[in-house]
């Protein structure tokens, strides 16, 4: 019985054994704080698009940019945060809320034209016969002392032999009764009135040698507006070659009718948009008011002076020019800041921190550029005017709605 009973324990023992190493082990408890980031790939220029791996947006074809937040990054609900990079993709812009010129507008449609004032015209200097253009096409930038053309002619060179003449008998023969430098000084002039320069004069010197044709260069900056001449062409002096325009500075021009006169003044300042450049707009003055009526429609004509640095004003462009003469200022935003929907208007507020946080606002009158801002902002605080809806698109998809985005933010 006794040895019975040993095998009966140790039978037990094995059993208990078995089922302890059996037994599965506890997982390790997840941190609470322990969050998971949230990640995804957008378009700039269609924030609609979402996808969970980098590539290009299948609607423009641009490449998507990268958004990733983690809750810990925004501790008030609704917050966005980009970094640096995201923010210049996105083309995320900002303004400042301020007081601002909130009342109506007098709006011209006009166009683009080049500003005469600019205008230059090169001419030939002497009679003779185009052997070679150098500039051939309408547009093309020329720079001072760039060649222009090469002309035949009989008159600069017997200039040109009479100036070799004079150097000549300036080093050889010694009258005393004759003033060399003043004969030597009268033929440089005579080559210089008739479009050699100093250079060219001097490799006339050097060369001691007549050619057959001279090259013109050019003695201003421009972009070539017309041509006036073909190769072959005989030319008389005073006759156009080419006209050259600066773009740097332009005319817009635009229509009104007579009873609108009194709303303008010349040298005053005015804004202008470009419909061709996402509705860019520059500051510009009135340069000019024609003081008499067109006999056929009765109306008078405006011009604007624009600058354009960039060259990206381009001459026939269409143009509104606007003029707020009503002085009334009151806090505005930028139109472009405000997204609109059912539940009223927002704006997207940059932080402190630098995130970004919806806030509903009220607006009250306004015009084309800027409106009233009734409540929800405070002058000094920076809002999103372009980008937002980017913004927008990030805050859905992060909380499901716009409307939960903006429900725990305070007016």
């Amino acid at each position: 019985m006794n040895k019975e009973f040993k095998c009966i324990i140790i039978l037990l023992v094995t059993i208990t054994a078995l089922f302890t190493a059996c037994k599965p082990k506890a997982k390790p408890q997840l941190s609470v704080s322990t969050e998971k980031s949230k990640a995804y790939y957008t378009c700039s220029m269609h924030p609609q698009i979402h996808e969970e791996k980098p590539g290009d947006c299948p609607i423009c074809g641009m490449k998507l940019i990268k958004v990733e937040l983690t809750s810990s990054d925004n501790k008030t609900a609704g917050n966005i945060t980009l970094t640096a990079t995201q923010l210049q993709l996105a083309g995320i812009e900002t303004d400042t809320v301020r007081e601002e010129n909130t009342g109506s507008e007098k709006t011209l449609s006009g166009t683009v034209t080049t500003d005469e004032n600019k205008a230059e015209a090169i001419s030939a200097r002497i009679a003779g016969r185009i052997q070679q253009l150098f500039v051939r096409t309408t547009g093309e930038k020329i720079t001072a002392g760039q060649p222009l053309y090469s002309i035949y002619s009989e008159d600069l060179q017997e200039a040109e032999k009479e100036y070799l003449l004079a150097k000549t008998q300036q080093k050889e023969l010694h009258n005393p009764d004759v003033d060399y430098k003043q004969l030597l000084s009268a033929a440089e002039s005579k080559l210089q009135l008739w479009g050699l320069s100093s250079s060219q004069i001097k490799a006339l010197a050097a060369s001691g040698k007549v050619s057959a044709t001279t090259t013109v260069l050019s003695k201003i900056y421009g972009t070539v507006s017309e041509i006036a001449v073909h190769e072959g062409d005989y030319v008389t002096e005073g006759m156009p070659i080419l006209k050259t325009q600066a773009l740097g500075s332009l005319w817009v021009e635009a229509q009104l009718y007579a009873n609108e006169t009194v709303n303008y003044k010349e040298n005053e300042k005015v804004s202008v948009s470009f419909p061709d450049l996402n509705g860019q707009v520059i500051a510009g003055k009135i340069e000019f008011i024609n003081p008499e009526l067109s006999d056929a429609s009765k109306v008078d004509l405006i011009r604007v002076s624009v600058s354009n640095p960039q060259g990206l004003i381009r001459p026939g462009m269409q143009a509104y020019i606007s003029l707020n003469n009503s002085g009334q200022r009151s806090l505005a935003i930028p139109v472009s800041a405000i997204l609109t929907d059912g539940d009223g208007s927002k704006v997207w507020v940059k932080n402190m921190d630098g995130s970004f946080a919806p806030k509903n606002i009220t607006t009250g009158t306004g015009n084309t550029s800027y409106i009233s801002v009734l409540s929800g902002l405070k002058e000094g605080e920076v809002v999103v005017i372009g980008g937002a809806y980017l913004l927008n698109s990030e805050a859905i998809f992060k909380n499901g709605s716009s409307k939960t985005a903006i429900g725990s933010m305070k007016m």
